[in-house]
């Protein structure tokens, strides 16, 4: 058993409030959860209303897969115009 971890520091541009942020955080999450059937969650910075970072783990028996899914997710993100990602940090355990 694989499983391949990543967290994602993002910046969110259209955010001006933890309303505002909350709304862009839960859709991607939403997308990616249905598009890649992933675990994640907002897992850091909970109260910056410009900043998020996002955690999300798969689980898979080959590792090449893993990296595949967790570079897939980072592409989808990446397009999303209204967040920027900062930093970003890779596990296959």
């Amino acid at each position: 058993m694989i499983i391949g971890t990543c967290t994602l520091k993002l910046n969110i541009f259209e955010s001006h409030s933890l309303k505002e942020k909350r709304h862009v955080i839960k859709s991607i999450i939403g997308k990616l959860q249905s598009r890649f059937n992933i675990s994640i969650a907002e897992v850091d910075l909970n109260d910056n209303w410009q900043s998020s970072v996002l955690g999300f783990a798969c689980v898979t028996n080959d590792s090449q897969h893993a990296n595949q899914i967790i570079s897939n997710v980072m592409k989808f993100v990446d397009g999303d115009n209204r967040v920027e990602i900062i930093d970003y940090n890779i596990e296959i355990l």
